[in-house]
């Protein structure tokens, strides 16, 4: 398309030519003739002036640049809603496989797509939409919301209620036993985990993630939130809405997160921990203690992230005070 016609859909202001023809959409370096790119960090100015691009996305016009510039406040944003002009398929439902095992009493809402050799056991309600891809399991009574999309190699156990608009990437898991034992005369007795997950809508969940049933009542993942890949979450853990849960993060048991929480890569929370609204944590941190709404932490054990940064600072300098602390003991002595 033009690039006027793309500035009508996802809106800016263009400096250049408005008739510009545009055919892909790519990143800085890689982009060839008729691509539109974007700039949303200066450190990747210098590389503008030589890409091959035809058009960018910029906050602000650029000094010296030859190039046509669609101008917007967001331009991160807006190259996403450029991928989805460019590049996001239209849904084509397909028709539920004879090659699919289906259950009793199983609901299936308009205009799903259920691939071959996925299975659905009894009483399950599916709503309109949804796509179930190959290598799926879904268990008894599971409810799963209109316009989700399952890919393959799924495991959603019984009792799990999955809401709209919601994306669970292959591999992953929902609903498996969560961790309980009791030990009793030097062996692990295993407390039955007899609850249920509830993922509410507009979630998506990365591939081989983990997320176990409550051993009564729910484990609960808030609308809009979003998990990572390799993400282990354990029974009876609830998460606030619009949460970021980034790879290989381990949440211990009945954990309770609040709205808007980032939490980094490898983080580990202990079990019956607290975290509150729009809580940052940086990667490798290691929470063993509740967290305030508004605070940013950081470290194993985890502090707060200014402390930590002092912290760190000094650990630095660690091996020249210790050089400076023998050379006076050998002076004492």
């Amino acid at each position: 398309m033009k690039l006027k016609e793309l500035s009508d859909i996802i809106g800016g202001k263009i400096i250049g030519n408005p008739e510009i023809e545009i055919r892909g959409v790519s990143n800085i370096e890689d982009a060839k003739e008729w691509d539109i790119t974007f700039l949303a960090n200066k450190k990747y100015l210098k590389y503008l002036y030589d890409t091959k691009a035809s058009a960018v996305i910029a906050k602000e016009e650029i000094k010296g640049l030859t190039i046509s510039m669609l101008i917007s406040d967001d331009p991160y944003l807006a190259f996403a809603k450029t991928l989805e002009v460019f590049y996001k398929k239209p849904f084509k439902p397909l028709e539920i496989s004879a090659q699919a095992v289906i259950g009793s009493d199983v609901s299936f809402g308009n205009d799903v797509t259920v691939y071959p050799l996925s299975y659905i056991s009894n009483r399950v309600l599916i709503g309109d939409r949804v796509v179930i891809s190959p290598g799926v399991y879904i268990g008894e009574d599971v409810t799963i919301g209109d316009d989700t999309i399952i890919y393959p190699n799924v495991a959603v156990r019984e009792n799990v209620k999955i809401g709209k608009k919601v994306i669970v990437h292959s591999g992953t898991v929902i609903g498996s036993d969560g961790f309980g034992y009791i030990q009793k005369e030097g062996r692990h007795y295993k407390i039955p985990q007899v609850g249920g997950v509830i993922i509410e809508d507009d979630v998506e969940i990365g591939a081989n993630v983990t997320i176990d049933r409550a051993t009564a009542g729910y484990t609960i993942i808030g609308c809009g939130t979003k998990i990572d890949n390799l993400v282990q979450i354990a029974h009876n853990v609830k998460t606030g809405k619009n949460c970021l849960i980034v790879a290989q993060v381990g949440i211990g048991g009945s954990v309770k997160i609040g709205d808007m929480v980032i939490l980094g890569g490898q983080v580990g929370v202990r079990d019956h921990v607290r975290i509150g609204n729009k809580v940052m944590v940086g990667a490798q941190s290691g929470i063993g203690d509740d967290i305030s709404d508004g605070e940013v932490f950081s470290g194993s054990p985890a502090i707060p992230h200014k402390e930590w940064l002092r912290a760190q600072s000094i650990y630095a300098k660690l091996p020249e005070v210790m050089r400076r602390l023998q050379d006076i003991e050998r002076k004492i002595k």
